[in-house]
This record gives structure tokens, sequence and C-alpha cells, in this order.
């Protein structure tokens, strides 16, 4: 449950403008999850999210970018043994199949590791396409990812 929920949580700020604990706590309410303050506080921590200025002169929860890879390399190996099922490629693009409702949350957790290789991401609701710089790049990605399921 806690994993759906940070999901949930990830898609959630990354769709819409939220800027207090209380309304977080409140949309995961109305998306069926049991969340007090103090819960969505923990989960703002373990998800590295933090409050950013946008364009509106208003602030927002997104999730932190780190310099280092270490804690976005953890995240992403729980987020992939937790939710992927398969991971293949064909020519430069990568196609990882998750469980329903997280290929969001996976595809965000490859994106947060900034990997030069990687064109760009595209996820959908238990599919996530990675567009790799090259074939030799996308069948190096696809080893790693599978070498993080085991």
């Amino acid at each position: 449950m806690k994993f759906k929920r940070h999901n949930t949580i990830l898609r959630l700020i990354s769709e819409q403008n939220i800027e207090t604990q209380q309304q977080l706590a409140e949309l995961l309410i109305a998306e069926g999850f049991s969340a007090t303050q103090a819960t969505v506080s923990r989960d703002i921590k373990e998800l590295n999210i933090i409050k950013v200025h946008d364009h509106d002169d208003h602030y927002k929860y997104a999730v932190a970018k780190q310099g280092g890879h270490s804690s976005d390399s953890t995240k992403l190996q729980t987020i992939f043994r937790e939710s992927v099922i398969s991971v293949d490629y064909a020519v430069n693009i990568v196609v990882i199949r998750t469980i329903t409702g997280t290929a969001n949350a996976a595809a965000a957790g490859i994106d947060a590791m900034h990997l030069p290789n990687i064109v760009g991401t595209l996820a959908g609701d238990d599919t996530i396409m990675v567009v790799m710089r090259s074939q030799s790049k996308a069948q190096d990605f696809c080893t790693d990812m599978k070498n993080l399921l085991k």
C-alpha cells in the first residue's frame, strides 16, 4: 500500500500544483488512501520532495534533484524490484512492463538518474518506453535493468 501511495503522490505532484501537506492528504483520501498529516510528512521525506517556486509566484511540491546518484539508484532499485515485470529492447528503444499503475513511478526513477544515454522516457499505466541514443546503449541499459531485478 505504501508503494502505491508513493506512486500516487508522485503522479499528483507532477499533475497539480500542491502547496500544502493538508492539500496532498485530501487528494490522497480522494484517491482512496488513508492519509494523515504525519503519513504525508513521512512520505514527503522518503520521496525527497521539496517545495519549489512556480511561475505564478507560489510554492508547490516537486521531487528534489540530487547531485549524487546513490539515493536515486536505491530508489530506482526499490521501484523496479516492486513493480517491473519485464525489460526488453528493439533497436534503440527499451520497453519496460510494470504492474498496473506503477509505470509513472518507475519512469520518474529513471528520469531522476539523469543518464546521458537516455533521450527520453514515456510512461503509460503499465508500460515505459525509454528512447536510447543507440542500439548498443539500449542493450546495455536493458542488461542493467535486468540486473536490478535479480
